[in-house]
């Protein structure tokens, strides 16, 4: 059997894990997923190891082909969309009675996968990118001084696989070249020398990206790119391919609209399947490699908001800038909160926004602090807020106690401090936070970030404007 366009479409419809729908997931998640009785059915569940701060590491074992492939995701605690399809095909190959029978008994005849699907689960636990020791992880193949690291290593040597999937996200930053698109999945053969070097071991992983690639252009036409392929002498992705294994990086990128990475997701699905597809058939060979040298490389020219032809002035001087913002996120919990700053100032006309915006016309104006009158932030409706930004204020003080609150996505900044300054002036690196318009009338209001159109109704629930 060979899947084909529809037969993706329809196989993550039907096996997509419900219980992973929000990227701040936790290791006490996965834990009834890998324990219970459905994921048994076709796997072999073993505990490989266990990271610094004792949270068991699993590996997973499908069929019992000659051709072994390895899979990890989340050597990077704050990159899960991987890990989310991980599980989606986890669930495809326990599925039954669904027209996949046949593909399912091919790909166990031919290929023995191993998947770890949650290499630092410490990191995870913070969301963040480094181990509990703070070090990065995919920095350590070389020294292997981590725990989690050396594991990974020692998987290496025993499992002996033919290929390897190193499995990341990339920033939302990257777009193509030229474009205003976001990179949705990048690809990558890691190059085992300073040189870049390509024998059999890297052509072959080139070759299985240009069918990851064809595939995916049926998807997303025009938003597949190329990660920097610099040799990292302590990277995974490179030693695996300096000990012999057809190495493939698939970094998951930006998808406008989806912020939970669920459209991502299902593009991770449907290249790992494919993947596996081509390497059980060995129809990767028909491909060329100088296919994969066409894919387009990142590039890394995409913010969060740019406003172009902004008019500020300082000291009587007046200039027209484009002003780029970035929102941060900070995670808290399973939760986060957003810090947005002014990213750049300048000339930007090479770059772009996921929202972009011309105000040509209309000026910088600083926000006020309303503090006169002292409201419960429960008593904060839209029609009075509303009619706050209107008179140009961008903070109220409230009475309310909000230091365990953040209110990032709120339509005016809340606060109880009522010694808080805001900016007078457009400054790199300062809070995104000010008004657009003529000395007549206010036009936009910037709230961390948020760009909210003053002319249109103002939401206090929601974003106004989402990328």
């Amino acid at each position: 059997m060979n899947l084909v366009k529809e037969d993706f479409i329809k196989a993550f419809s039907l096996y997509e894990e419900k219980a992973l729908q929000h990227r701040r997931f936790k290791h006490a998640d996965i834990l009834p997923l890998l324990q219970g009785k459905e994921v048994s059915k076709q796997f072999t569940v073993e505990e490989i190891g266990r990271s610094v701060e004792d949270r068991s590491i699993f590996r997973l074992k499908y069929g019992q082909g000659p051709i072994k492939v390895l899979l990890w995701s989340q050597m990077h605690g704050d990159e899960p969309t991987a890990t989310m399809a991980l599980f989606d095909l986890f669930n495809f190959f326990n599925g039954e009675v669904d027209g996949f029978d046949t593909f399912r008994k091919e790909i166990a005849e031919k290929l023995t996968l191993y998947f770890i699907p949650m290499l630092n689960p410490d990191g995870v636990e913070r969301y963040q990118r480094r181990t509990a020791m703070d070090v990065d992880m995919n920095r350590d193949a070389r020294a292997v001084a981590t725990v989690e690291g050396a594991l990974l290593k020692e998987q290496a040597m025993l499992l002996k696989p033919d290929f390897a999937f190193n499995l990341h996200n990339q920033n939302n930053y990257y777009n193509i070249p030229g474009t205003a698109t976001p990179v949705t999945i990048s690809l990558l053969a890691p190059a085992y020398d300073y040189a870049r070097s390509v024998n059999t071991v890297r052509a072959d992983a080139m070759r299985v990206i240009v069918g990851i690639n064809k595939i995916l252009q049926e998807f997303i036409p025009n938003a597949v790119a190329k990660y920097d392929d610099e040799h990292t002498p302590r990277g995974f992705g490179d030693n695996f391919q300096k000990w012999g294994v057809s190495t493939i990086l698939i970094e998951s990128g930006a998808y406008v609209g989806d912020p939970e990475k669920l459209e991502v997701r299902k593009y991770n699905f449907i290249a790992l399947l494919h993947a596996f597809q081509e390497i059980a058939k060995k129809s990767y060979l028909n491909h060329d490699i100088a296919a994969y040298h066409k894919i387009p490389l990142n590039d890394e020219k995409l913010h969060d908001l740019v406003i172009r032809n902004l008019s500020i002035e300082k000291n009587g001087k007046k200039m027209l800038v484009d002003v780029a913002v970035r929102q941060n996120e900070k995670t808290v919990g399973r939760d986060y909160y957003v810090e947005a700053v002014i990213e750049d100032i300048g000339d930007l006309q090479d770059f772009h926004g996921y929202i972009d915006i011309d105000v040509e016309g209309l000026q910088f104006i600083p926000a006020k602090i309303h503090s006169d009158q002292l409201l419960l932030f429960g008593e904060l409706t839209s029609s009075f807020v509303e009619s706050l930004l209107k008179q140009g204020y961008g903070t109220i003080v409230v009475s309310d106690s909000l230091a365990q609150i953040r209110l990032h996505s709120f339509p005016i900044q809340v606060r109880s401090d009522a010694n808080f300054l805001a900016d007078s002036c457009l400054r790199l690196g300062g809070d995104a936070h000010f008004f657009i318009g003529s000395e007549k009338e206010l036009q936009y209001a910037l709230i961390n970030g948020y760009l909210i159109n003053l002319k249109q109704s103002i939401d206090n629930k929601s974003k106004n404007v989402v990328k």
